[in-house]
Order: C-alpha cells, then structure tokens, then sequence
C-alpha cells in the first residue's frame, strides 16, 4: 500500500479530476440545458436540442454522485463542514436538479405548448443554477468560509446564506455559468445543424468572451483584495487528521505564492485561457469536435487554478484561521485511503470506457426529421 502522504497528494488529485470530470460530462448537458430557450425557437426545434443530450444525461451525473462520494469518504471533515455552511445552497442545486429527470421524462409527453414551455424553464432552471451556485461557492472558498471547530472538532458555522452572495463570489459564479454554457453550446454545435448551430455558434461566442473577461477580472480581483493563507506552524504530511495541530496566517497575495515556488502550476491559468480561446476559434471555423475537446482543456485549466493556488488549503477558515481544513489533516484513515485508491483504480477506466462507447454509439446529427420520425420515442 502506499504511504499515507503519498495518498492524500493523490486524493487531492483524484477529487479535482472527478470535480473537472463533472464539469466536462455533466457540464455540456446543463449547457445544453440553459441554452435550451434561446436556441430553439419553437417546438420542433427545442426536442432537437433536448435530444442532443436526452438519451446520456443521467449517465453523467454519475460524475456529479461520484464526486460527492469521494469527498465524504476521503475528506469527511471536509464534507461535513461544507454541507453545515453550505446548507441553503446545497438544496438549492438539488432542488433545480429536481427539474432535470422530470422534465427530460415528461416534457413531450403532453402535447401542451403551455406544459412543454414550463419544462423547458424548468430544464433552463437545472442547467443555469447549479453552475451559478458551485462558482459562488468557490469564490467563498478562495475568501475563507466562518467556521471553526472545538476541541472534539465539531464544526460550528457562523455564516449566513445571504453573506455567501457577495460580490467576488458572484463574480466567479458568473464565470462558471458562462463556462458550462460556452462548453455546451459547442457540443450543440457538434450535434445539430442549420438555424440552431448558427445561433449555437453566436452563444459560444458570447459565453466565451465573458469567461475570458471574467476569469480575468476575478484573477486581478484575487491578487489585489483577497488575502490568501499560510501555514505557519510545521505541519507533518505523514501525520495524523487533525485541523487543530498547525497556525495558519493570513497574508496578501497568499494564494499567488505557490505560482512563484512551483512554476509549473503557471499551467493551470494558462491552459484555462488557451482551451477556451482555442475553443471559440475552433467553434467559429466549424470544426466543433476538436472545439470541444479545447474547451474541455479550457475548463479543466480553470478549475485547477483555485485549486493549485489554495494547496494545500481545501478550505480555508476565515473566523479562526487555524480551523482551516488542508489536504493534510481533513483526510480519512490510511487503511480508508487506500482501499479506495484500489477502487478507483478498477472501477474509473470502466467507467470511462463505458462513457466512450455510450457517446460513440449516440454520435452524430439531430435533426428536425429525425424528431418527426420518432415523435414517440424521442424525448
């Protein structure tokens, strides 16, 4: 088995790839989702577009489950701290994921323009607001979340839903929405033709500029009044879990600190940057497969760079400072570690190649016909 440092470096690597997994297969379905209204113009068109990603979504909210999992076995501290202050904001994705079985299922199966117009916001609903929420909740990470734990490491929030909307956590919300958007509108580039690829097209577009802008903005907004953390105190990776054994300080540009000794992290930015402006030039000259493979890179570049700049820091506490959870002392035991590095192990390239044959065998055009000709069967 490996030791015990070595598998929370790999852990915390594992629950970036999953939460990058979600945001690349779970994310173009709720793109597709929040782009449903605008792109299709009456209800021929919108089934094209619920069918360009009906018959796979639930497949990939395996990601979406996978990933919660993970972080409730490998970082329990982490996962019962998050869902404390977190709480609203948790049933509030659940509630708009609720949308999504519901309406994929039932939205055609009525033919009511009035009952096939809610759904289709109901299914706006599910794929703009969990995007919307995990980007806001990222940016309170980067400020630090009001928690600390006492002395038998019960955490205690003293935060509010309301304060978890401020205006830099907002802002990366934006860029996350804007993201998943920009993702999905090149795979319904990729999979439709004619009207609802050109508006498709002009979407991505405008979703990518507002990535670029904002990511942008929210780096600036980070280096200039969002002060980082810092462990003070030695700490012993090899050790045991427990988030009261070190000091941590605040400081100013903190979170930059770790580009400046491991530069090779520089390549999470830069990736974010390139994947995406590669994706929105790629998608202009119509080549939308090797555009969705750019924004792929795009978002998996943007969502590595709070993450390489906050290591170790999982979650930073902004009321006691030394609460602060890392990927040192949030972890489970090393006997759990390490069966689930097994696990993993036999069960992601399962999943991977069960995905790859899934998409391989749905691959190709929706079109207007192809609806008429399955009105029943097609969603």
């Amino acid at each position: 088995m490996l030791d015990y440092e070595t598998l929370k470096i790999v852990w915390w690597l594992l629950v970036g790839v999953l939460l990058i997994g979600f945001a690349v297969m779970d994310g173009h379905d709720m793109g597709v989702g929040t782009l449903l209204p605008f792109v299709g113009r009456d209800d021929t068109e919108r089934r094209v577009v619920i069918n360009t990603v009906g018959p796979h979504w639930d497949g990939n909210q395996v990601w979406f489950i996978t990933g919660g999992g993970a972080i409730f076995a490998a970082w329990p501290l982490v996962y019962a701290t998050a869902f404390s202050g977190f709480y609203w904001a948790m049933l509030a994705v659940l509630w708009a994921l609720f949308f999504r079985p519901v309406g994929f299922d039932y939205r055609s199966k009525i033919a009511d323009p009035r009952w096939r117009s809610t759904w289709d916001w109901g299914l706006f609903v599910g794929g703009a607001v969990p995007p919307l929420i995990f980007g806001v909740a990222f940016g309170n990470l980067l400020q630090g979340v009001p928690f600390h734990f006492d002395a038998n490491l019960v955490p205690y929030y003293t935060g509010s839903f309301w304060a978890l909307l401020n205006p830099f956590a907002l802002l990366c919300g934006v860029v996350s929405s804007a993201m998943i958007t920009f993702h999905g509108g090149i795979y319904l580039m990729h999979r439709t033709e004619g009207d609802i690829q050109a508006r498709a097209r002009l979407a991505v577009l405008g979703a990518g500029t507002v990535v670029l802008v904002g990511f942008t903005a929210a780096g600036v907004w980070l280096w200039a009044d969002v002060p980082g953390y810092a462990i003070g105190s030695a700490i012993d990776p090899a050790g045991p879990a427990n988030p009261l054994a070190k000091t941590v300080v605040r400081a100013p540009g903190a979170w930059l600190a770790n580009y400046g000794r491991h530069t090779w992290m520089l390549l999470a930015p830069v990736l974010g940057y390139a994947g995406v402006l590669l994706g929105m030039l790629l998608a202009w000259r119509g080549r939308t497969l090797t555009a969705f493979v750019a924004s792929s890179f795009g978002i998996a570049g943007i969502i590595a760079t709070p993450g390489v700049s906050m290591f170790p820091f999982v979650m930073p506490s902004s009321t006691h400072p030394g609460s602060s959870l890392t990927a040192w002392d949030s972890v489970s035991s090393h006997l759990t570690l390490g069966i689930m590095f097994w696990a993993t192990l036999i069960f992601m390239p399962l999943v991977v190649v069960y995905t790859s044959w899934a998409y391989r065998v749905m691959a190709g055009k929706v079109t207007a016909a192809y609806v008429r000709e399955h009105s029943h069967s097609a969603y």
